[in-house]
Parts: C-alpha cells; structure tokens; sequence
C-alpha cells in the first residue's frame, strides 16, 4: 500500500521523517502526535496561519498535515450543506480523521470555522491531545479584508447560512490560544502556537516513555 494511503484529498503540506530521523527530531525521541484546531470566522487568517505554522514543523523534521476544511467540504467532506446538522457532521468528520492522524505520531493542522461551542468541545473529546487556537479577528476587519468576496454576496443575500452574518459564530469562551490577527502578525501568532504544541508534546512524550499513556 502506499504511504500515501492514509491521506486523503484535502490534507496538505504532508511531512514526513521516517524512522531514526523522526525520533531524534528537535521535538522529542519519541514520537506523539496531537491536533491543533484553528477556530474562527472567515477570513480572520486560520489557514494562513497553519500553513506557517506547518512552515516551522517541516524545519524540525516533525511529522505534519494540514487540514482545511474548505477544501475537505469537495472531497472527503462533499454532501454536506450549512445546516446545524451538517455542520457538527462535518466537524465530527474532520475530528475522527485527526485523530487517526495523531494516532500515528503526526501534528495535525486543522483549519475550520467549527462556528458552534458543542461540536468543537466533541471534537475535544474525540481526539485527546488538542489545542483551541482562536483566531480572532473582528467581523468587521473580515468583511474589509474579504479576498474571494464572499461576505459582500452573503451580505447581499447570495449565499445562506454564512456564519457571522446570517448563521451564529460562538466563539471560544477560554481557548487554549488566542491570537489577534488584527493586532498580531502571522510570525508572533505562529511563535505561539509553536510553543504550546511542544509543551503538550513534550509532556505526552515523558508520560509515554514513563508507560502511563494509552
């Protein structure tokens, strides 16, 4: 089977260290996986910032997918509208296929609004090792930065269920990160994210070693 079996369309920058490389990579000697989940409205800057942050893993040898939601929603994903139910089975979508991607000792990068506290807190669950980042930025600057002009069409009627303007975005109520990036730049955020991703990895990584993590 090939390798790149486990990955289906919709994962991006794909990084992998195999045997000793990976384990004698910056981030440990034995390899543990987590999920960081970039939460937010759209165009406040989630996969911007998760393709930077996934910049800085292929430095370290680290084993990381990319997971955009948008992407995913025409693929692995595809099917599923904008109602409240489709929305929690897409994130329970995402969620399972991040977990099994952590389980394998991957950083899994996931770029998706996730607009309701419930799912995001299953998702929680379901995977284990997770960051919330919020990327947080008003709704305003998201109109005014807009770049494939779907809050002017959604504002004009165009386009249901658009979350921010005529669906609920709850954002997080105590995130584990939250970056400004109406006030942060892309390189602060990421210096961030980057840092709480090796504290929980480390941590994981000792418990594993010591025999006290299933």
């Amino acid at each position: 089977m090939s390798s790149n079996a486990i990955f289906p369309p919709g994962c991006s920058n794909v990084v992998r260290a195999g045997g000793a490389a990976a384990r004698s990579s910056a981030w440990g000697e034995q390899e543990t996986g987590l999920t960081v989940w970039f939460t937010g409205l759209s165009g406040a800057g989630k996969t911007t910032l998760a393709n930077a942050v996934a910049k800085q893993l292929r430095k370290s040898d680290v084993p990381a997918v990319l997971l955009d939601a948008d992407v995913l929603r025409k693929g692995f994903c595809a099917g599923l509208g904008f109602s409240r139910e489709d929305r929690a089975e897409n994130v329970r979508r995402i969620s399972e296929l991040a977990r099994r991607l952590s389980d394998t000792g991957a950083v899994v990068l996931v770029a998706a609004i996730a607009p309701y506290r419930d799912t995001r807190l299953a998702a929680r669950n379901r995977i284990g090792q997770f960051i919330e980042v919020y990327v947080n930025a008003s709704l305003e600057t998201c109109i005014e930065r807009d770049p494939k002009g779907l809050y002017a069409r959604a504002i004009a009627g165009e386009i249901p269920h658009f979350t921010g303007i005529s669906d609920p975005y709850e954002a997080p109520l105590a995130p584990d990160i939250e970056c400004r990036t109406d006030l942060q730049s892309v390189a602060e955020c990421a210096a961030v994210v980057l840092a709480a991703a090796r504290r929980m990895r480390a941590v994981k990584t000792q418990y594993v070693a010591a025999g006290v993590a299933g």
